[in-house]
């Protein structure tokens, strides 16, 4: 027969534990005795019925998400794994959620609902839509006098005063509370107008925010002609409208700020925008300037009225000097034409005649005398003078013998 240590069967007996997984999701209820929280911070209790008791251990990082403070006798019911507590050699409960009784049937109602709804894809990313960017008409789905539509009222006042908030009063906690969200969002729903629907609470227990875990709310959430953003509860909080919601924000606050673009972003933005679109604007116009005088330089070059112009000038120019030809060529002609007069008047026979001389001819045959020998007597002669003529007969000639 083997013989085992204490270590060793201990060691033993929580590897059998360990690797149960009925005992690695559990949930146990009970009465809670000797509960304390350790300088540390995590918690220790006891859970106990009629017949029998487990120790527990609730680790810092878990108790500090507690919205309740556990007292003796309390009814609660606690989740998480059973594992053995070797230095002590005892099996204890590790805690990672401890709720007030009755909360553990609520979770295991989530749980069902959760895998159901997820596996008909209410939960799937390609249902997920964007909210717009420069929404108009908001729509707020939750109570009018809680302190969830303040704080949203007061952060979409600051970061975008521009949009319009339409709030659609409900109940958010309590039996009436799924048909009143239901009822809300089927009347945004029928506004033709509204882009965003924020469906928002504030912080609370389990119980507080069990309407937001509700299939109806769920489906009518699904419906929604606008996305739906949800802000329910603490950021510790999750809850079914959360996970079909198109955005999932942590709280009112945020989900107001999700659904409103920042108003100081967007004046720098625009400031940003505003200046490139300034040197953009400048660059091509500076651009376009240079093109413009680049063409006015072809135009100029290649205009035809220029072009008329210059040739009307060149015109004008062969106008001139045609015009200074010509009258230099009538100068000359005309003082050629002087010339000729000139020589012509010395040549003419009444200004020799007007110097004494005379022309003779036969008066028969009109043959000028140029010569004694043409003469002879009593040939009859016409005598032409400066100022008239006369008839004479050759009486005698007399050759000139000298």
């Amino acid at each position: 027969m083997q013989v085992r240590t204490v270590s060793e069967i201990t060691l033993y007996i929580k590897s059998l534990l360990d690797e149960n997984p009925e005992l690695a999701d559990i949930w146990i209820t009970g009465e809670i005795s000797n509960y304390k929280r350790a300088a540390s911070g995590h918690c220790y209790f006891t859970l106990q019925d009629g017949g029998a008791e487990i120790r527990c251990v609730m680790w810092r990082q878990q108790a500090a998400r507690l919205q309740w403070a556990p007292q003796q006798g309390d009814l609660a019911e606690a989740h998480g794994s059973i594992s053995v507590y070797e230095h002590g050699g005892v099996y204890q409960l590790y805690v990672d959620q401890l709720a007030r009784g009755g909360v553990g049937l609520r979770w295991l109602q989530f749980l069902q609902l959760k895998e159901r709804l997820a596996a008909e894809g209410l939960f799937d990313v390609e249902h997920k839509r964007q909210p717009p960017a420069w929404p108009k008409r908001i729509g707020v789905v939750t109570s009018p006098t809680g302190a969830a539509i303040q704080d949203i009222l007061r952060v979409i006042g600051t970061r975008y005063p521009l949009v319009e908030v339409v709030i659609s009063p409900t109940p958010v906690q309590g039996d009436e509370a799924p048909a009143g969200i239901v009822a809300a969002m089927e009347r945004l729903d029928a506004a033709s107008d509204i882009d965003t629907v924020i469906v928002a609470r504030g912080g609370g227990s389990i119980e507080d925010l069990w309407a937001f875990n509700d299939e109806r709310v769920a489906r009518a959430i699904f419906a929604s002609r606008a996305p739906v953003i949800s802000g329910v509860g603490h950021e510790t909080d999750l809850t079914i409208t959360d996970l079909v919601a198109d955005v999932h924000t942590a709280t009112p606050s945020t989900a107001a700020a999700a659904a409103v673009p920042d108003g100081d972003e967007l004046h720098s933005s625009l400031a940003e925008r505003r200046g490139r679109l300034t040197e953009l604007l400048e660059a091509r116009l500076e651009s376009e300037r240079y093109a413009l005088s680049q063409a006015t330089r072809l135009l100029r070059r290649f205009d035809p009225l220029q072009r008329i112009s210059e040739q009307r000038q060149k015109l004008d120019d062969l106008m001139q000097r045609a015009t200074y030809s010509l009258l230099r060529r009538v100068e000359l002609q005309r003082a050629h034409l002087s010339e000729r007069l000139a020589r012509m008047e010395g040549l003419d026979a009444r200004r020799v005649l007007a110097r004494g001389f005379a022309v003779v001819q036969d008066h028969a045959s009109g043959e000028r005398i140029r010569s004694i020998a043409q003469l002879s007597a009593g040939q009859a002669l016409a005598i032409h003078l400066a100022d008239g003529g006369a008839r004479a007969d050759i009486i005698n000639t007399d050759l000139d013998r000298s």
